[in-house]
């Protein structure tokens, strides 16, 4: 036996071993949210404080006059003490922005007696860890909220998040569910919403119920200000910083928390470019965070079961290289003539494990509506189709996240009152969609290989990996064809011709 024929089945059954590992991390979260679901929801269970705290509000902002004026608006109408509440824009913005939420700011000091200020900086240090950490300088609120761009909370959200936190003063943050403004827009949100959905209503739910370490989602929550401060402040060596807050804050003894009842309405990007950008710095920053924390995190006092699954959660993007693996390793392996695949019973653990993300997902809807709920699951073959597709740009941003610390915090455009046009980058180039066509060429050539071998068994991944990049590259080329007829009528309107 050769080489070739001793090592590609190997680094094959290894890869599949790594994506069964991931699917036991996605079982474990769903067995922890069914053993301790009597404790969901448990830092709501309080009466509000006898004198409501000082709380800032800051709302950081980058190029976002779509949806600006809308974030404001809604976080002025929040009910709460006025003498307590400061509201911090902090605005980054190179275009018109800026001006329209200064006007906007100025009439809402004049008119409602808001103590609220117009923060503008005149460059990007930090990005939105950076903007953040200047907005504490000369804050002292016992509180921040935090409401990113594409946010609309209800009034009643403060005073819920605020008695929640008040009440256990163990906890460093209150994270509430993200809800979605526009869930039926097209075929790439309701996707988008079914993964929020089991990412909050199940993983964050069993997490806080469970006493696990969790990940503060960047918005839609409030921070205790000493948390904060004892954490060591926000930092910008992540492109998560979200995320690598909330773990620094754990591991100096605070705990986190969700709060599933209270809802935080957001919009959810319509485009698939700019769901793709989203995912890629969520990747990046994942990995980041955990080549940062890992070792502190295995050094800390936390027992074993905790710190594995913290691990797990922090690189749990990196799924995605052993599942690309699968498709360039499928290839070679049609061409060698006995493969001995699989392994005996790997093919059902396989099967068993990959079916966890699934099963999350449904849970999640049937515990937010019942059987009204199941029936949004219609989203969920095109939710797995679109991750497969977009699986080797993710592969590409959990490999720099390996290597690279922090990076350009690149803003995902949002929609708003506009039309779908404005969330669209304001350049694409051919040249970002080059991981999907390349995926796509290999996978209809490994389909033909395999063809030809008569392996048919491992047909399957190819398969879905071409249906995955073949509907990514349509929605983007399509995006892409948009974004060049906008250039082109702005340029035509510049030269004044008809």
């Amino acid at each position: 036996m050769s080489l070739l024929q001793t090592l590609i089945p190997a680094l094959y059954q290894s890869a599949v071993f790594l994506l069964i590992f991931y699917g036991l991390f996605v079982l474990v979260s769903v067995t922890l949210f069914l053993r301790y679901r009597r404790r969901h929801d448990w830092p709501a269970h309080a009466a509000p404080p006898e004198n409501w705290p000082t709380v800032t509000i800051q709302t950081p902002i980058f190029n976002e006059r779509r949806v600006a004026e809308r974030v404001i608006e809604a976080v002025a109408r929040l009910d709460y003490p006025r003498d307590k509440l400061h509201i911090q824009v902090l605005d980054d913005s190179t275009d018109s922005t800026s001006a329209r939420v200064a006007r906007l700011v100025a009439r809402l000091r004049r008119e409602r007696g808001l103590h609220i200020e117009h923060i503008h900086r005149r460059n990007r240090t930090g990005y939105k860890a950076g903007a953040l950490a200047a907005g504490l300088k000369d804050d002292g609120s016992e509180y921040v909220a935090i409401f990113d761009a594409d946010f609309a909370p209800e009034p009643g959200w403060l005073k819920q998040a605020v008695t929640a936190l008040a009440a256990h003063p163990e906890l460093a943050f209150v994270q509430t569910r993200w809800g979605h403004l526009n869930r039926d827009q097209n075929l790439v949100t309701a996707a988008q919403a079914l993964a929020l959905d089991g990412h909050f209503v199940v993983e964050q739910q069993a997490r806080s119920a469970s006493g696990f370490m969790q990940n503060f989602n960047g918005s839609g929550g409030l921070w205790r200000r000493a948390a904060i401060e004892d954490a060591g402040g926000w930092r910008a060596d992540t492109v998560t910083e979200d995320l690598d807050l909330a773990y620094r804050a754990q591991l100096k003894g605070w705990r986190g928390s969700y709060v599933n009842a209270i809802v935080a309405p957001a919009e959810l990007p319509p485009a698939l470019t700019g769901f793709k950008r989203q995912q890629r710095r969520w990747a990046k920053g994942s990995i980041q965070t955990l080549r940062k924390l890992a070792l502190p995190v295995l050094r800390s006092d936390k027992d074993w079961a905790r710190k594995l699954y913290a691990l797990a959660h922090m690189g749990g993007y990196g799924f995605h290289l052993p599942l690309l693996a699968l498709l360039l390793l499928t290839l070679p392996l049609a061409l060698l003539p006995d493969p001995r695949l699989p392994l005996p019973g790997i093919g059902v653990f396989s099967m068993l494990f990959s079916a966890a993300p699934f099963a999350m997902f449904a849970l999640a809807q049937w515990s937010l509506d019942g059987w009204s709920g199941l029936k949004r699951l219609w989203a969920l073959p095109v939710l797995a189709v679109l991750f497969m597709g977009l699986s080797p740009a993710i592969s590409l941003s959990v490999l720099a996240g390996l290597h690279k610390s922090g990076g350009v915090f690149e803003r995902t455009p949002k929609q708003g009152r506009g039309p779908r046009q404005a969330a669209l980058p304001r350049r694409m180039s051919l040249r970002d969609f080059l991981p999907e066509a390349l995926a796509f060429a290999y996978a209809l050539v490994t389909i033909g290989v395999i063809g030809l071998a008569g392996s048919w068994a491992l047909l399957p991944l190819p398969l879905l990996f071409l249906a995955g990049t073949g509907l990514a590259l349509a929605l983007e080329l399509s995006e892409y064809r948009s974004v060049q007829r906008l250039h082109r009528r702005r340029r035509t309107s510049l030269i004044g011709v008809p």
